[in-house]
């Protein structure tokens, strides 16, 4: 093995985000407070969303947004199983049933036909992922649910930076999910993100992240007078710390920078593999662009190496990569949960892999993961 080891994803944090962190601790404001109201701010501004409600995870993001919109037991909800399996958990957490629904094998998001298969009177909400960063088909899935008379929910968990017709994921959005864990395009470290046009939503989702309380302890804080508060419903502790909200609002700043980086390098790969035969890269649907939070490739069913094969490879020459999506079907968590076949979901989650791609990634290091798989692809 040759050089060091190449990760599959790195942040791109310096020493800005570190001062801004410092900045806040120095401050004496260390919880929810003034830089998480400045975040939300910022962020719905940069998706073109008229409220951001800032919380420690996507996972708590999707758990309130099912919240506000009722649903509860005897309630279904069209999940697809291509996900990681927080999308589906969130739909247990307030007592629904996701169903599962399959994919699209180019963009491997759910399309308004597929939601269709698994629809029935118990359906009460459409529950669909960006994949990857890339972007779902929301203006045929918004039109389709709206027809249907079905909430559709948005996990832009990956989703940040990519966009569809021109405006950002999210533009537009009943009610969106995002994330800020270190794999995404850009981090808090742990922290999500609901958004969402609807004021009063965003005033329920502000109190049901803070234990369901009617005045924040940030405006307690500011408050001359004391503030009695009340709690009105049972909440949550989901609040997001000014420290991840100071990281935030650089991260925020860098995004165009990042996202500028990561198509390059998702251009070049599928440049440097576009006479491997037998390999299918991800690229941009047509209705939008891609901010490729996850590069993947799916190999042909009679490429000579397996995808398990092909991870073995590329470990053994210094290349961390990763299986494709999973389908969360198929864990024993989800065993005998309500799908349709789910044939593309099944095949992507078997034989696709996550190959390296980070801001600071070097041509030198594409060219050592391209190798590996030429090599693999001329074994046949």
């Amino acid at each position: 093995m040759s050089g060091d080891r190449i990760p599959v994803m790195i942040p791109w944090l310096g020493e800005e985000e570190a001062q801004a962190a410092a900045d806040a601790v120095l401050s004496g404001w260390v919880a929810q407070g003034p830089r998480v109201a400045a975040f939300e701010r910022a962020f719905a501004e940069r998706v073109g969303a008229e409220h951001g409600i800032a919380v420690s995870s996507c996972t708590t993001a999707l758990h309130l947004a099912l919240v506000v919109l009722g649903l509860g037991p005897g309630d279904e909800v069209v999940v697809p199983s291509l996900s990681f399996i927080a999308t589906a958990n969130a739909v247990r957490y307030v007592g629904a049933e996701p169903v599962f629904a399959d994919v699209e094998t180019a963009t491997g998001n759910l399309t308004a036909a597929t939601v269709d298969a698994v629809r029935t009177p118990r359906t009460r909400a459409v529950l669909a992922v960006h994949q990857g960063g890339v972007p779902a088909d929301v203006d045929s899935l918004r039109a389709a649910c709206a027809d249907w008379d079905l909430p559709l929910v948005e996990d832009a968990a990956c989703g940040i930076g990519a966009t569809v017709g021109g405006k950002s994921v999210g533009h537009g959005a009943l009610i969106a999910a995002w994330s800020f864990h270190p794999r995404k395009v850009i981090t808090t470290g742990e922290g999500g993100m609901v958004t969402t046009d609807d004021a009063e939503w965003a005033e329920r989702l502000g109190r049901l992240r803070e234990h369901g309380m009617n005045a924040s302890a940030a405006a307690r804080h500011a408050s001359r007078q004391p503030i009695l508060e009340s709690y009105l419903e049972v909440g949550y502790n989901y609040r997001m710390t000014d420290i991840q909200a100071a990281v935030g609002l650089v991260q925020l700043g860098r995004l165009d920078e990042i996202v500028t980086r990561r198509r390059a390098l998702a251009a070049r790969y599928a440049e440097l593999l576009a006479d491997v035969p037998g390999l299918t890269p991800v690229g941009d649907p047509a209705y939008g662009e891609a901010n490729f939070q996850s590069y993947w490739v799916l190999p042909d069913q009679d490429f000579p190496a397996s995808r398990d094969q092909l991870l073995s490879a590329l470990a053994e020459a210094g290349v961390s990569a990763r299986r494709g999506i999973m389908a969360s079907h198929l864990e024993p968590a989800y065993q005998g949960h309500p799908s349709a076949p789910l044939p593309v979901t099944e095949r992507i989650s078997r034989d696709s892999l996550i190959l390296p791609l980070f801001h600071t990634m070097t041509e030198d290091q594409q060219d050592r993961v391209v190798a590996v798989l030429r090599q693999q692809a001329a074994a046949g």
